[in-house]
């Protein structure tokens, strides 16, 4: 499909679900428990990989994949369900996604053994379409003045889940059982599905077909530097199986946009995707992904290190967790201002401001960590700043693409945040490792300070990507996307400019997006 061809359908598209729009009401529940499902599997499991190798008589090593197997299949399925959802409809594939999910996690609950449950992660692996979809039905359906707020609502989400998800694992592990961790899953799919089958259809579609050839490259792109990343613990950095993954990954991926560049429907529109606003909201993303995670590993065990440590505070996994709630909770309410701030300041600034915010949290959490009261502090204004930045991020990738695109935008850049995430506990964790002495089984007080540094010269690396964003981005050309009517209100044309009639729109040069 040739990019002309792209922006008339995008103009059809647009046209036919303009009626569907709606004042949002009860959806954006619907859409949120659907969120928090997902974003608490990808951590709940956690606290349990312990007791798991026990109970399913099992090695560590093999525990190891119930954490992997989730997240490599949810990196490839989250654009392929994106795309998925540009093509037949992003409600229907919100529905297909949480069944998916759902299933997968009752299967966990019944596993028998560990392969069974490494097959149910598999499946679950499925929700990670959920908040690519999420973002595309907000998009399509929300009014303008309700968009910014409901996609920073849903972009939160992902980063309290993290965090609530390893909460939620130590209390079921506490009080219930490991089955537990999956039947509250299942439970929280199924009340979505049934909210998702009354969501209203944006009629937005995109016909075409799934590019299966790479659909391949993007898995085994995806796939191999994920496994190194997950298995670094155990194999080591410089291990030549290590290298090799993250290396026959590399390769792959360069391939894979290569080739995308070059096939008439790609599963990835590389063109769009490679815009600047497109590409550095996404490596901004990326660095949001390596702190927060990074984080959610350094606090938890520092704080589980015993007193006699001369810097852990002792505590079990459950309150552990609960050091975390009070940023959980900044993060939520941040994102959800963010909304009328971004209408004020621009999605841009926001990004800025709270990635800037975020990186000063947790550099000077290198510094002060001496004092559970401290790290509450200084984790409010952390988590704070993440939920300004990962509000301002949705807003930038929907208002930088055509709309029959926004399903495999988000799709991307859910995947970019996972692979930050991956990355950022992985390199935690071997910073941590490698500082404990010989003879002894801790690590060492300056390995915490640095792992804090480290997190926040991350975020610091993503608010300089921010400063790169064009202050405005543009879908489309507005000729080759004739839109039907006028827009809904003024924030609307602040939020999303291409609404603007062709006729009317006058671009500044300075303003046309360099890519």
């Amino acid at each position: 499909m040739t990019e002309a061809a792209r922006g008339t359908a995008g103009g059809t598209a647009r046209g036919s679900g303009a009626g569907t729009r709606s004042r949002g009401g009860g959806n954006l529940g619907v859409l949120a428990l659907a969120a928090a499902a997902y974003s608490l599997a990808q951590t709940a499991v956690v606290p349990g990989l312990g007791e798991l190798s026990g109970a399913l008589h099992t090695s560590t090593q093999n525990v190891s994949w119930v954490f992997s197997a989730y997240l490599v299949a949810a990196a490839l399925l989250t654009p392929v369900i994106g795309r998925l959802g540009d093509m037949v409809g992003k409600r229907r594939m919100l529905i297909v996604s949480l069944v998916g999910f759902g299933a997968g996690s009752v299967l966990a609950a019944l596993s028998p053994n560990i392969w069974v449950l490494v097959v149910a992660r598999v499946i679950q692996g499925v929700g990670g379409g959920i908040f690519p979809l999420c973002f595309g039905l907000i998009h399509d359906t929300f009014p303008a003045e309700r968009r910014p707020g409901a996609l920073g609502v849903i972009s939160a989400i992902a980063g309290i889940g993290a965090g609530a998800g390893l909460l939620m694992g130590g209390l079921l592990l506490d009080h219930a059982s490991w089955q537990w961790i999956f039947w509250a899953g299942a439970i929280m799919a199924g009340a979505a599905t049934i909210g998702a089958l009354r969501l209203p259809d944006t009629g937005v579609r995109t016909p075409g077909r799934i590019d299966l050839v790479g659909v391949v490259l993007l898995a085994v792109g995806l796939t191999a530097p994920l496994i190194a990343l997950t298995e670094t613990s155990s194999w080591g950095w410089g291990a030549l199986r290590t290298i090799g993954l993250l290396v026959l990954g590399a390769v792959v991926l360069v391939v894979f946009g290569f080739y995308e560049r070059r096939v008439d429907e790609p599963l990835v529109d590389m063109r769009v995707l490679g815009r600047l606003p497109v590409l550095t909201t996404n490596l901004a993303t990326l660095m949001i992904g390596f702190g927060t995670f990074g984080a959610f590993v350094i606090v938890p065990q520092m704080a589980q290190t015993a007193t006699s440590s001369g810097y852990g505070f002792g505590l079990g996994a459950t309150e552990a967790g609960l050091l975390l709630l009070p940023g959980c909770v900044a993060m939520l309410v941040t994102a959800t201002f963010a909304g009328r701030l971004s209408l004020w300041l621009g999605s841009r600034a926001l990004l800025l401001i709270g990635m800037a915010v975020s990186a000063v949290g947790l550099g000077v959490l290198g510094a002060e960590h001496g004092s559970e009261g401290s790290v509450i502090a200084l984790t409010i204004v952390l988590f704070g700043g993440i939920g300004l930045a990962m509000a301002a991020v949705p807003n930038i990738i929907v208002t930088s693409v055509p709309a029959e695109m926004t399903g495999q935008a988000t799709g991307v850049n859910t995947v970019v945040r996972s692979v930050g995430s991956a990355l950022g506990s992985q390199v935690v964790a071997t910073l941590l490792a490698s500082s404990v002495p010989a003879g002894r089984t801790l690590p060492t007080n300056s390995a915490f300070t640095d792992a804090y540094l480290l997190g926040g010269a991350g975020l610091l690396c993503g608010a300089l990507a921010a400063v790169f964003i064009p202050r405005r981005g543009r879908a489309e050309p507005a000729a080759a996307i004739p839109v039907v009517g006028a827009p809904d209100s003024a924030a609307e044309l602040l939020v999303n400019p291409e609404v603007i009639p062709a006729p009317t729109v006058v671009t500044p040069v300075s303003d046309l997006d360099p890519a």
